[in-house]
């Protein structure tokens, strides 16, 4: 018997089984294709908007992806450097070949994993507990806790065109029992649907029609530990094109053809990542879309040609792909399709993704109703410690909103649920400030450190970061600036205003055009450059840091009161029918959570809150 089994080896699997693992419990995960383990079958690519934190919140709670995509980036680029530090984030161009080959070596060389070959057909329940699976073949293998990863294969079929193929990306097997377990086990199965485009062999591109994107020259990471040189040692730069009216004419004349159009999709799309038909028809003011052509691998002549998925047929798709500027006589190697597959309704989980149907069994990832390889992993990784930590008889690790997006995300899940392949995006947090890439060991590395995934040595690191970090905030406090001609020198040299009379270090800190290294060169601070970084961000946007600070602080008694477990929703009187219903099914574990379930107004929660009162 096992501790925990794991069932599925994407994103979500990966850091699923390697959590307990580490953690010392012992561990399998169960897959269809040892080959295909951490594929990727759409972008080759990690990180992005908020995602890019994500995977650096995954680093710090000792989780694998961050490391992972240091080591195989054929690219890497900080994301929104002219704004402010709320938005900014790391995307990483990964190599298809390279990513998944040495996350299965990662896993192979684990201690307390085992990774067995075959598909999971149904699953053993007992007493609304799960034993374990049952496989394909008829063999049972029994654990304690299971976790379900299934990606995109749940009862998947690929779409192009009119033609419907049941299997999953690559042409891989798909899952077949599992979707009709979960329904008779009680769980809402619901129909989503994503998609692909096509890849383009790069020797038939013209790129001299296209705009370059070159990578960034400033080493960039995702790991807050070892600074690890990609393998590859290369940066390959992207390239910009744009669609145009002959092609939007085109799709607008073989709308029917297309599998979403034609009547042929039943799983609802991702709003965030439309395809190139949805575009054209719900932007038809629009005379144009970017369109990046991306390299998959320094290992393959392919070009994946970002924002241009579609689901039209084959002869549809060449006459599209011939009109973008630069691919007017390129050879389609793969071309695009649509895939539909089962998810389930996240609200019948708890935040720590255990289901509350069935005790001891836990899902994450895209079988929860993401996209992304980040969702997916973070939620794999939360999972796998979660299910460690039970087993361990200690309290569950549940991230608050403020804490890090890998909680806001959970929490939108279960607490609101989702209808379409969930993105996570920045204008979803309430503290954009607080959740930055910069901070992410500051926010959670004690958490990494609490389930057992952050050695002694790394976590010493980090307070010993804090320390200089308090330290340097009070050295800024401290230092008086006086007046000189070559300080004022040196600050018109940089377009600031020269002083007039003297100020703190921190409050000549605070003005815009000073940059960390201009503070380190004119008053010859020793500090490295990531401490300084903090220091600044910390200074210049003190008040809004603070504010935000305040607001967590202002809903924290009521975010965290909890409800108690035996609470019947029938004895609280005067509170709306749908608010009734809703927290009856959602059962949500404190006031908080109550508060953004959809349907339960403040009203309902000021009379919630009165009964809870007269019950203790």
């Amino acid at each position: 018997m096992y501790d925990v089994l794991v069932v599925g080896g994407g994103h979500a699997g990966c850091e699923a089984c390697l959590a307990p693992a580490r953690m010392g419990l012992k561990t399998a995960l169960i897959t269809g294709n040892k080959k295909m383990i951490a594929s990727m079958p759409c972008n080759p690519s990690v990180g992005g908007p908020a995602k890019g934190i994500v995977v650096r919140e995954i680093d710090a709670l000792g989780g694998q992806m961050g490391k992972n995509a240091d080591l195989t980036q054929i690219q890497m680029k900080m994301l929104n450097v002219s704004k402010g530090p709320a938005v900014r984030a790391l995307r990483a161009q990964s190599d298809k070949i390279d990513y998944p080959r040495f996350m299965q070596e990662t896993l192979e060389k684990q201690e307390n994993l085992d990774i067995i070959e075959a598909l999971v057909f149904d699953l053993i329940v007992e007493d609304e507990t799960v034993k374990g699976v049952v496989l394909e073949d008829g063999t049972k293998i029994l654990a304690q806790k299971v976790i379900l990863t299934t990606g995109t294969y749940l009862q998947s079929r690929v779409l192009i065109g009119h033609d419907i193929f049941n299997q999953g990306p690559d042409n891989e097997r798909t899952t077949t029992g599992l979707s009709n377990c979960l329904r008779q086990l009680g769980f809402t199965v619901q129909r989503l649907k994503t998609g692909t485009p096509p890849r383009i062999k790069t020797n038939t591109i013209d790129f001299s029609k296209t705009t370059v994107q070159p990578g960034d020259e400033l080493l960039q990471y995702f790991s807050h530990d070892e600074k690890v040189s990609s393998v590859s040692g290369v940066s390959v730069p992207c390239y910009l094109t744009y669609t145009n009216k002959e092609i939007h004419q085109i799709i607008m004349d073989n709308l029917e053809k297309s599998a979403m159009y034609g009547g042929v999709v039943e799983g609802i799309g991702p709003r965030y990542c439309p395809s190139i038909e949805d575009k054209v028809v719900r932007f038809n003011d629009k005379e144009r879309h970017q369109i990046f052509l991306e390299p998959e691998s320094i290992h393959l002549d392919e070009t994946y040609v970002q924002g241009f998925s579609t689901s039209m047929p084959k002869d549809v798709q060449e006459k599209m792909v011939h009109l973008l500027p630069g691919l007017e006589n390129c050879i389609i190697s793969k071309y695009a399709y649509a895939i539909e597959y089962d998810a389930i309704d996240p609200t019948e989980l708890y935040p720590t993704l255990e289901t509350k149907l069935v005790k001891n069994l836990y899902t994450a990832g895209q079988i929860n109703g993401t996209s992304g390889y980040e969702e997916a992993a973070c939620q794999g990784l939360m999972a796998g410690i979660n299910a460690g930590l039970s087993l361990q008889n200690k309290e569950p690790l549940i991230l608050k909103r403020h804490e890090g997006y890998i909680g806001l995300l959970i929490d939108d899940l279960v607490t609101k649920g989702t209808k379409e392949p969930y993105r996570l995006l920045t204008s979803r947090s309430e503290y954009r400030l607080l959740l930055r890439h910069d901070n992410a060991d500051l926010r959670l590395r004690k958490y990494g450190y609490y389930a057992g995934l952050i050695d002694e040595q790394r976590y010493q690191k980090l307070l010993e970061k804090e320390e200089q970090i308090t330290k340097l905030l009070n050295l800024f406090k401290e230092m008086k600036v006086k007046v000189t001609s070559d300080l004022n020198e040196k600050l018109v040299s940089i377009n600031s205003t020269p002083l007039k009379d003297g100020c703190s270090l921190y409050e000549l800190s605070k003005r815009p055009e000073i940059h960390f290294n201009h503070i380190k060169e004119f008053f010859n601070i020793d500090a490295s450059d990531e401490v300084m970084q903090q220091v600044e961000i910390q200074i210049k946007y003190e008040g809004y840091i603070q504010k935000e600070i305040r607001q967590v602080e202002k809903i924290k008694l009521v975010e965290e009161k909890l409800i108690p477990s035996s609470i019947n929703y029938d004895n609280v009187h005067n509170i709306a029918l749908e608010a009734r219903e809703k927290l009856k099914r959602i059962k949500p574990l404190t006031i908080g959570q109550a508060s953004r379930i959809s349907g339960v107004n403040p009203a309902d929660i000021a009379v919630l809150l009165v009964y809870i009162e007269t019950i203790k």
